[in-house]
């Protein structure tokens, strides 16, 4: 039985492509990619159909991670395909909760944030957007250090 795992921002252009990369890579490394599934997409239809945003798409080739990422609008039908949900930010929580159809599918959409046991300030994913191109390499750098922290509570 695969295990369905979706990342969750705003757009689908930035962080979530990024986190999907780069535990994909790490679903790959442990051997394990017959029986994960990875994916991401967004909160909002702003940029469906758009590719990566240029700095992420350079920054995550510059590390040897695929870019070939299209990005979708998070549809509340996912929820019964899918075991995991990770929003990437409280913002993204939220929204996730109020697509959720039932209690039960609430309490499975989760944040990283708390698997990882941080402070919220700390642990919630940075915003690449408003970084510039030095902004990537940061959130690349967060994903790294958490892509295997990330389990259903």
């Amino acid at each position: 039985m695969t295990y369905r795992v979706c990342f969750v921002c705003t757009g689908n252009i930035c962080r979530s492509p990024m986190a999907e990369s780069v535990f994909r890579a790490r679903v790959e490394e442990a051997g394990l990619d017959e029986l994960v599934e990875v994916d991401s997409a967004g909160t909002g239809d702003w940029h469906e159909g758009d590719g990566a945003d240029p700095r992420t798409a350079t920054v995550l080739e510059e590390h040897g991670y695929g870019s070939d990422h299209v990005a979708r609008q998070f549809r509340d039908s996912w929820f019964s395909r899918l075991d995991l949900v990770i929003a990437l930010d409280s913002g993204h929580l939220k929204a996730l909760r109020r697509l959720a159809p039932t209690p039960r599918t609430r309490r499975r959409s989760g944040s990283c944030a708390p698997t990882i046991r941080r402070p919220a300030t700390t642990s919630t994913c940075p915003i690449l957007i408003t970084g510039g191109w030095t902004g990537s390499r940061p959130v690349l750098r967060w994903w790294r250090r958490r892509a295997t922290g990330c389990s259903p509570r």
